[in-house]
């Protein structure tokens, strides 16, 4: 049996419960986690703007030590420290093979299969096939990237999705270049990765905005050049920042319309405007045929990054052991399993910037 934070509802708070982790199938590991991050998608879980079977366990940004192997797996032994990712490439279908492998058709497979049971024999999910907000959990090996020791797995749970993510959207799906100017609207953990991101990209001018005066003063740390807080007139304050035209890249990192929109606004003419957040269906962003031509902007969604995990964590590691990425930085609070929901009703509150769950600093 593990202890893990159970949601049993749409809208509800996880309590703490014993489960028992499935028997490992042939490709499959078992990891005991040292952190996890509480991140905005967990919050999407949770109130229904992403829907997936329940009960189920959140939790998907972890890091931490395989205890047992499957059969058939080989490239992983018990003992390795290992990044889990919720979005695992299969490497063979269509969208992999054009290497797009953040767009993986069968990337999704293990959110929609029960991993656990109660002590009822209810059936349990794992949160993005993840499950990490529990002290262990059963994966695909395929979800494990492996860690070179010294690496610390506290820390490094963030690399499964914030930092991806957020560095990610700029090397990859931003493609920003030296010199250029970036907007990042929304400071949380994957915004202030993507600050991180652009200054690794070597940015001239780095924007990041969001209502918290904490956040804001976070992102000078990590790079931004300049800060501000949204309002109407963001996108006249962009581009006064940026010689009048505007930012060659907006970052969206919210989801909702109201930003979107205000990240478009904020972009030059022939700029990039990259939505990074996951917002609701029930809003709509509006432009008009007249702007989309004159202004001639590109807009793009961005899923995980556009990244690949087992290729971009690798130059994480790297640019962590090199001093040029600060991981505990991101980190506004270090709570127990227990705490959870609150760490879920201070994101939606818009507090703090990554909230990360210590199961088992040991390891």
């Amino acid at each position: 049996m593990v202890t893990a934070a159970v949601l049993r509802e749409t809208g509800g708070v996880p309590r703490l419960e014993e489960i028992e982790l499935n028997p490992l199938g042939p490709h499959q590991v078992r990891v005991r986690i040292a952190a996890t991050g509480v991140c905005h998608s967990d919050l999407s879980l949770a109130n229904g703007t992403l829907r997936l079977a329940m009960p189920m366990v959140l939790g998907h940004e972890s890091a931490g030590r395989v205890v047992a192997v499957g059969d058939d797996v080989r490239d992983l032994a018990v003992g390795d420290p290992v990044v889990l990712t919720w979005a695992p490439p299969c490497r063979s279908c269509w969208y992999c093979l054009q290497g797009e492998p953040y767009l993986c058709e069968r990337a999704e497979a293990a959110w929609h299969r029960p991993y656990a049971t109660d002590d009822a024999g209810t059936p349990i999910y794992a949160g993005l096939g993840v499950g990490g907000f529990a002290t262990e959990t059963v994966v695909d090996a395929i979800s494990c990237v492996r860690l070179p020791e010294g690496v610390p797995l506290v820390e490094a749970a963030l690399l499964g999705c914030a930092l991806l993510t957020g560095i990610g959207a700029i090397r990859h799906a931003a493609g920003v270049r030296p010199g250029q100017s970036v907007l990042v609207l929304g400071l949380g953990g994957v915004g202030l990765s993507a600050v991180q991101g652009a200054r690794l990209a070597g940015a001239g001018r780095i924007i990041g905005v969001d209502p918290s005066e904490e956040k804001r003063a976070l992102a000078r740390r990590l790079g931004a050049t300049d800060v501000m807080e949204p309002g109407p007139d963001l996108a006249k304050r962009a581009r006064a920042l940026c010689d009048g035209r505007g930012a060659d890249h907006a970052i969206e990192c919210v989801g909702r319309a109201e930003t979107i929109r205000a990240a478009w606004s904020s972009t030059r003419r022939g700029g990039k405007t990259t939505v990074v957040g996951i917002g609701p269906k029930t809003e709509q962003v509006s432009f008009t045929p007249l702007e989309i031509f004159h202004f001639a902007r590109t807009l793009s969604g961005c899923v995980y990054g556009s990244a690949d995990p087992h290729q971009d964590v690798p130059f994480l590691v790297e640019q962590y052991r090199a001093g040029a990425l600060d991981l505990g930085s991101l980190v506004t609070a270090r709570i127990r399993l227990s705490e959870v929901g609150d760490a879920l009703a201070a994101m939606a509150a818009g507090q703090g910037a990554r909230s990360l769950v210590i199961l088992d600093d040991t390891l």
